[in-house]
């Protein structure tokens, strides 16, 4: 059912349109293969939001990339406002919020034309709290911040300790073969901010991209070693998508970022980059072999490949094991091992797991008889979990920060973190958290 619509063109009827998003693409089951669909002249675009969709209609020729581009802003808006601190949405929390979600809707549309998504500019003026005894002052500043260029961050904002957090989170994707070769492989990565600047600061910073170090290189004189040896080491990044905030033309004409950051936490962009990754481990040459029809030996080892003074921790290795395995005898170099039919094999937790080290487990299972001994057991691969602070598979990081505040000229505090990690999205409500499999 409908739970909330609002027409800004009359050119549709709500009730006829309900009906065919039901019966044309829910009944169908069509909702979760496909983003968008046109039925005559109409057009259905739509995006899961927690056991709800978000549903925009059209007759127009639009711009489908931006729609869905504003249907991702509503849903941070929505959970900006409804979602508190574990960030869930359901439908009773919009029926109890029709009004305020409704003024929502009213304030970043203008007849069906998307205007201001900001979650934090909106929470200024649409709240649900008392006003404060100067809200006329306050007034004008949001008015200013509204209709201005800079949108996303209000002006006048004080903080005591001007400080500046980079985190560059990195999801490795990769399957190898039991030999160590890679078969395929991918990293997504996104550099989030959280910002705690006075006034109008102008952020700028640079990355060891191939163009954005050939670039520098050509500018400059060829008898520059240092800069040859940097160049060297750049990378190639396959796809970029940035914040609103960053001026794209400064990025196109020389490659470096800068941007008005918004106050707080954001994420600056987001990127792609499937060449020359170098995971932070590998599994050396996985046996699991049948002795006999009652036993299976397993062999597993797996050394970390960055540096002895990084360390991973959560490092889970989920090894398979057929459906008939009953008992298993473990031993680990390092960390726990135990069977765990739950999950399909042996579960190894390592906590803490050094730099430039190798850990083995051997493991004996002993197997029942199958009722069917003609269905062969499939040998799916062996999975791994992990996080690897200070360290990206990429090799991306960032090579200058500068934070500039014309008027009040403070200097200020820096902070880069790196994350590299990978897990099991069959179990994960992230599914963008990354996969490392190894086929046996």
């Amino acid at each position: 059912q409908t739970i909330l619509s609002r027409d800004f063109r009359e050119d549709v009827d709500v009730r006829s349109i309900s009906s065919a998003f039901r019966s044309r693409i829910l009944i169908q089951k069509l909702a979760d293969r496909m983003p968008l669909k046109t039925i005559g002249t109409t057009s259905f675009l739509w995006i899961p939001f927690e056991s709800m969709y978000l549903l925009a209609v059209t007759k127009k020729n639009v711009n489908a990339a931006l729609v869905f581009e504003f249907l991702y802003k509503m849903e941070k808006v929505f959970l900006a406002y409804f979602g508190g601190k574990k960030q869930v949405m359901n439908e009773d929390i919009i029926k109890s919020n029709v009004a305020l979600v409704l003024e929502l809707i009213d304030e970043v549309l203008d007849f069906g034309y998307p205007q201001n998504c900001e979650a934090d500019i909106l929470k200024t003026y649409i709240t649900t709290k008392d006003l404060p005894a100067d809200a006329v002052q306050q007034m004008n500043k949001i008015t200013t911040g509204i209709t201005g260029a800079v949108s996303w961050r209000q002006e006048g904002i004080m903080h005591r300790k001007n400080e500046v957090f980079i985190d560059i989170i990195e999801n490795v994707n990769m399957l190898m073969s039991n030999k160590g070769q890679i078969l395929s492989s991918g990293v997504s990565g996104k550099i989030e901010m959280n910002c705690f600047l006075s006034g109008m600061p102008e952020c700028k910073f640079g990355l060891n991209d191939k163009l954005m170090m050939s670039g520098r290189r050509a500018a400059a004189s060829s008898t520059n070693n240092s800069l040859q040896k940097r160049a060297q080491k750049a990378i190639d990044i396959d796809d970029i998508n940035f914040h609103q905030c960053v001026r794209l033309s400064k990025f196109d004409s020389d490659r470096t970022i800068s941007f008005i950051p918004p106050d707080g936490k954001f994420e600056v962009m987001s990127y792609r980059i499937s060449h020359l990754i170098v995971p932070p481990f590998r599994v050396i040459s996985p046996i699991v072999r049948e002795v006999g029809k009652s036993a299976i030996e397993v062999k597993v080892a797996i050394k970390s490949v960055f540096d002895r003074r990084l360390f991973g921790k959560k490092v889970v290795i989920k090894i398979p094991l057929p459906s008939n395995a009953a008992k298993c005898k473990i031993r680990v170099s390092i960390g726990r091992a135990k069977y765990k039919p739950e999950k399909g094999g042996i579960i190894w937790s390592i906590k803490r797991f050094p730099g430039s080290e190798r850990h083995n487990l051997n493991a004996e299972v002993q197997l029942t008889q199958l009722t069917d001994s003609r269905k062969k057991w499939d040998r799916p691969p062996i999975a791994l979990a992990f996080e690897v602070p200070m360290y990206t598979a990429s090799g991306l990081h960032v090579r200058f920060l500068r934070v500039v505040e014309k008027k009040m000229d403070y200097r200020a505090t820096k902070w880069v973190r790196y994350v590299s990690r990978a897990g099991f999205p069959e179990e994960s409500k992230n599914k963008t958290e990354g996969g490392f499999e190894i086929r046996i």
